[in-house]
């Protein structure tokens, strides 16, 4: 495979994590999944969510499954309480969480490559990615939100690579959910790999990679 001239990033579950506190904050505290809990809710959903888009059958959005699973596993189901959580994660200011190192290893990958964002978002993670000290490490931020148009369609990831003057096939992108992510970018003409730290593709055989510092070694590759 040629080496990709521009990397571009999905921002949620692969930049920046949600604040399971503040995205949680109606279900009682004694209700509340484990991490642990909360991941294996993310490879059930990203799986059902994954064959739903391919199969053109997707009756919810990927939040709002997500949290109907987990209000059922919790035994806490309410409609109103789902659609608050829903609400909660789309709020661009609840994924605050950043794993140690990202800052450096974006500046590494940031030295080697030229960088941007491609995030399906509320049109606000600009603010985000500037509170949690990364905003900087990328040369544009293209949001959904701004845009009018959410990954997977093509017209995205055409504004994103329209604004960095890059040509499709000199480029990659990073993201977390196969038919979203890995597929929108495929069929934009772009080299994709998945960022997996839930295990949700784990086994498939599917570029993937869990960390920054996996994805520094498999852009050495």
């Amino acid at each position: 495979m040629a080496k990709p001239k521009f990397v571009f990033f999905d921002v949620g579950n692969t930049l920046l994590f949600p604040n399971r506190d503040k995205v949680l904050e109606p279900v009682p505290r004694e209700k509340r999944p484990s991490l642990q809990d909360w991941q294996a809710l993310e490879r059930r959903t990203k799986q059902e969510f994954d064959q739903g888009l391919v199969s053109g059958k997707v009756d919810h959005g990927f939040w709002w499954t997500f949290h109907t699973h987990l209000l059922q596993q919790v035994e806490y189901m309410d409609d109103a309480v789902r659609d608050q959580l829903v609400q909660n994660t789309q709020n661009s200011a609840n994924w605050d969480q950043i794993l140690p190192g990202t800052r450096d290893a974006l500046d590494r990958i940031g030295n080697a490559y030229s960088t941007a964002v491609i995030s399906n978002a509320d049109g606000r993670i600009d603010a985000i990615l500037r509170r949690c000290g990364i905003c900087d490490c990328f040369a544009c931020i293209v949001d959904s939100g701004n845009v009018g148009h959410e990954k997977p369609h093509p017209a995205i990831f055409a504004a994103a690579l329209r604004e960095m003057k890059a040509d499709p096939v000199d480029s990659l992108y990073v993201g977390d959910v196969y038919s979203v992510d890995y597929l929108g970018a495929r069929n934009a003409g772009m080299k994709a790999v998945l960022f997996d730290l839930s295990g949700a593709y784990k086994g498939r055989e599917l570029p993937r990679v869990e960390s920054l510092e996996e994805l520094e070694a498999w852009l050495r590759n």
